[in-house]
């Protein structure tokens, strides 16, 4: 009688678990990123042989590492690098005053990679917010440290 009883209470458990919706799960905001939170690294050159060169690596402290492959928004200069495949740079300087050209650190730049479907097109030293999931590259040399991937326009 108790095993007909829990066996009855089990199906209609079941059923009435299936027929309730459920509720989707709350996104939650995301962070507002700054270029001086992006200074929480410290650089060390580092010989890479398949490029013959001392390059900086960097040791990302723990105030950036806690945002690792999170969603967050930070405004920037854009630097087109090849508008035609997509390919920008967000800069915490105009381009003349950027990594690239006026001898700001590597902390102040990051990949733009856009959200799929994404046809946005950007001209230098324009100002943009951008939303999209932080990500720290510390390995590949022939990327930033910082990447925004899934990077959607903000504003």
């Amino acid at each position: 009688m108790k095993i007909k009883s829990l066996l009855v209470f089990g199906v209609l458990f079941l059923a009435l678990s299936a027929a309730t919706p459920m509720k989707k799960p709350v996104a939650l905001p995301a962070e507002k990123l700054t270029w001086d939170i992006l200074k929480d690294v410290v650089f060390k050159k580092k010989w890479y042989p398949q490029e013959s060169i001392f390059m900086l690596y960097p040791t990302f402290g723990p105030g950036i590492k806690k945002l690792e492959n999170k969603e967050v928004i930070i405004k920037g200069y854009v630097i087109p690098v090849d508008a035609a495949t997509n390919m920008y740079v967000l800069s915490a300087f105009p381009y003349s005053q950027c990594f690239f050209c006026g001898g700001a650190g590597p902390e102040s730049v990051m990949s733009l990679k856009p959200k799929k479907g994404a046809a946005h097109k950007y001209k230098t030293d324009e100002m943009h917010t951008f939303k999209g999931k932080l990500k720290l590259n510390a390995d590949d040399i022939y990327e930033m440290n910082y990447i925004l991937e899934e990077a959607d326009l903000e504003e």
